[in-house]
């Protein structure tokens, strides 16, 4: 059964396991919050102000609390009840599976357990996800069944498509882009049942993760080529391959066996003598050959001579390079701008900055200068907020994207209960600065967005509610999970997609 990520607010990450997952750690951050902005939700700005569900697990059965950590659906399902959006009471409940044929049924509740959207053999979320495992569902969009032939509905029972396909899935690695199969061809449509590409394609493809502006058709014979959005043919398919490279200016192609590098109009720029074209930025290509990496223009001419291990385009006339297993950066004249001595570096386009993992501990943020202006444990990068968590003298601390510190009062607006310390040990403060609840748990957690916070005390965990009154007393053992964050007595799973107790 797809499952999906049902919280809302990245959850802590339990110091003392920093030192050994940093790294996928911050990774794992980038991805949680680009859940976020795919589904649209800012959890501080909608703290406790609507109602919110999310999936349990308990005693081998599956149900689902609100915000509040009230039994909405009694945990009595043996599959994993599907919330295709959590803050609307549709839940996609499986039962009557028979693992010897695979066979199953379907049916959708309400908050009431109440049966909705009658009328179809069968009812199932539309499941996504990306290269990262990164997984979710369409938003406002079911996928129906009649006899053997599929179409989509909306949470209301709309009819977005007739029940006339063979097959209708996700678009991989894009929201809003939904495959149909007839007769053996796949076309495209948006979320509105509007038609893309035509239904005449053996395959259909995205350019890149996210990007929907072009995508790549496969034709009965095989051969690649590239639609837009308007259903207008960008590159004939007649093409073996057809490489993305960062931009709709030039594509890098395979056919007969040769690699060339073209534009969107199809005219050859080069042809390739054992070069991999791999990124295109303006006049420039990043291009490998012999296991090494350069820069070349695409009239031809050698920019950067092949003796990188890495290049990844920044911004601006900047380039960050890998060379011996370190990463630096370099500008387009080829002069080194920051030391080759990091484990690992990227660049935070919405923020304008690049952050360099200089050890499993410390991590070093950089302007659009490239000055150094922080160091520390880099916990969270919200590009939604605007805002950078780094983990520094035992203690978080706030920037925004303009390196400003900030109290977590100011970044964390909305919510009710403030994280504070003194003497070494955690307590709240209210946005005033008055104390909440006094200073003795020996770690703690920000306020998430069902108005919850956890902390701990004597080794183990417990939750307090919005005004700061316990919820449940320290008694969980969570040494062994990375996530920390409770909705009441519920605390979230160690694979961070479901609640249990």
């Amino acid at each position: 059964m797809p499952k999906g990520k049902r919280y809302d607010s990245e959850p802590k990450l339990n110091v003392k396991k920093v030192i050994g997952v940093i790294i996928a750690f911050v990774v794992l951050v980038m991805i949680i919050t680009s859940i976020v902005k795919i589904l649209k939700n800012n959890p501080e700005e909608e703290l406790i102000s609507t109602i919110s569900y999310y999936p349990v697990y308990i005693n081998g059965k599956w149900g689902v609390i609100d915000n509040n950590g009230n039994n909405v659906i009694t945990a009595s399902y043996d599959e994993m009840i599907v919330i295709p959006n959590n803050k609307k009471a549709i839940f996609v409940c499986t039962y009557d599976v028979q693992d010897s044929t695979g066979e199953y049924k379907t049916k959708v509740v309400n908050e009431k357990n109440e049966e909705i959207l009658t009328g179809y053999d069968k009812i199932e979320a539309i499941d996504n996800y990306d290269s990262k495992q990164n997984i979710w569902f369409e938003d406002n969009l079911l996928r129906v069944k009649k006899g053997d032939k599929y179409g989509l509905i909306d949470f209301d029972g709309k009819v977005i498509l007739n029940c006339e396909y063979d097959s209708i899935y996700a678009l991989k690695g894009v929201t809003e882009n939904i495959l149909i199969e007839k007769d053996g061809k796949v076309g495209l449509v948006n979320s509105k049942g509007q038609t893309i590409i035509d239904t005449e394609y053996a395959g259909i493809q995205i350019l890149d993760e996210g990007y929907k502006s072009e995508y790549l058709v496969v034709g009965t014979d095989g051969k690649c080529g590239i639609v837009g959005t308007s259903g207008a043919v960008v590159l004939n398919p007649v093409y073996d391959e057809i490489k993305f490279l960062g931009s709709n200016e030039a594509y890098q192609v395979k056919s007969e066996g040769t690699t060339q590098l073209i534009n969107n109009k199809g005219e050859v720029l080069q042809t390739s003598e054992g070069e991999e074209y791999l990124y295109a930025k303006g006049e420039n290509v990043i291009v490998s050959k012999d296991g090494k990496v350069g820069i070349k223009k695409l009239t031809g001419e050698t920019v950067i001579e092949y003796q990188y291990d890495n290049l990844q385009y920044a911004f601006s006339i900047y380039y960050i390079a890998q060379k011996d297993g370190k990463y630096g950066i370099i500008n387009i004249n080829n002069e080194e701008v920051i030391a080759f001595e990091y484990n690992n570096m990227y660049y935070v386009e919405e923020g304008n900055f690049v952050v360099a993992d200089k050890t499993e501990t410390e991590t070093v943020v950089f302007d659009n200068n490239l000055t150094q202006k922080l160091s520390g444990i880099v916990s969270e990068i919200n590009t939604t907020k605007g805002y950078i968590k780094i983990y520094l003298n035992g203690e978080y601390n706030y920037y925004n994207f303009k390196f400003e510190k900030k109290q977590n009062t100011e970044i964390l607006s909305q919510n009710t209960l403030f994280l504070s310390k003194k003497d070494d040990k955690y307590g709240y403060i209210d946005k005033a600065g008055n104390v909440v609840v006094d200073y003795i748990y020996e770690d703690a957690t920000e306020q998430n967005s069902c108005g919850y916070v956890a902390v701990k005390q004597n080794g183990v965990w417990g939750a307090l509610k919005k005004n700061g009154t316990i919820a449940l007393k320290p008694s969980v053992n969570l040494d062994n999970s990375i996530y920390i964050d409770f909705i009441g007595e519920w605390h979230l799973s160690d694979d961070g997609l479901y609640y249990t107790k």
